[in-house]
């Protein structure tokens, strides 16, 4: 007998390459990848999905000033007070929020490269400034590690790209109002 390489050949030795138990292996096996391959295609298109429904893409071609004003309507959303401040000479801030009495100051990023540290400096000082109870920093990518670092040792919450995903998620698949039901509401 030729020596062939791989399973075949040892199927081969133990007699089993004509049987019908070797075919029926077979097409289990054959049966096992399709689902597999199934199932992962189904969880890209689910993820692809789950971005167009969040948009992130179009905060991806944004400038930073439609950035900030769209970030203070997501706030808004999840029930902040919310307040842009002036484009120059901010303190470090380019949000003032607030929800149930504590104020919040907000340092918003859309970068297409990971955000350093200098945000997380510009947050945190930014909290005496404007009397806030504390800081945080949002962007639609990612933070370096000596940003999480510093954010972590001045307790200065980061949103990354997948955080602000999820908060886009909450506003863009919420259903709307019935006009009917906001009539009677008033």
């Amino acid at each position: 007998m030729e020596l062939i390489g791989g399973g075949a050949a040892l199927l081969l030795v133990m007699g089993l390459a004509d049987t019908k138990y070797f075919q029926l292996s077979l097409v289990i096996f054959l049966l096992f990848v399709a689902i597999v391959v199934g199932i992962l295609y189904a969880i890209k298109q689910r993820k692809i999905e789950r971005l167009r429904r969040s948009g992130i893409a179009d905060i991806d071609k944004m400038d930073g000033h439609r950035f900030e004003h769209y970030l203070a309507q997501l706030f808004k959303f999840h029930g902040y007070r919310s307040e842009v401040t002036k484009a120059s000479g901010d303190y470090g801030a380019d949000l003032v929020i607030s929800k149930d009495g504590r104020k919040i100051v907000v340092q918003a990023k859309r970068y297409s490269a990971k955000v350093g540290i200098k945000a997380v400096q510009e947050a945190f000082a930014a909290i005496a400034h404007y009397g806030a109870a504390e800081a945080w920093v949002v962007t639609n990518n990612d933070y370096t590690d000596a940003a999480y670092a510093l954010a972590k040792s001045n307790k200065v919450r980061l949103i990354n790209r997948e955080a602000l995903i999820e908060l886009m998620l909450a506003m863009n698949t919420a259903k709307p109002a019935n006009k009917q039901e906001t009539a009677t509401q008033q």
